[in-house]
């Protein structure tokens, strides 16, 4: 049983899917990093509010 040389439709349809693939993970690298900075961003700290009697 011997391996076939691959026809050129696969390696057209992997690089595309590996564009694809990549462009994916960028997306999700930036929305996590987004997140991040978010999450631990301290200036939206309230100020202290005056207390009235």
């Amino acid at each position: 049983m011997s391996l076939r040389k691959s026809h050129e439709l696969h390696q057209r349809r992997f690089s595309r899917n590996l564009g694809v693939g990549l462009t994916l993970a960028a997306f999700i690298v930036i929305i996590f990093g987004l997140t991040i900075v978010k999450v631990s961003g301290t200036d939206f700290n309230m100020a202290p509010q005056e207390v009235q009697n």
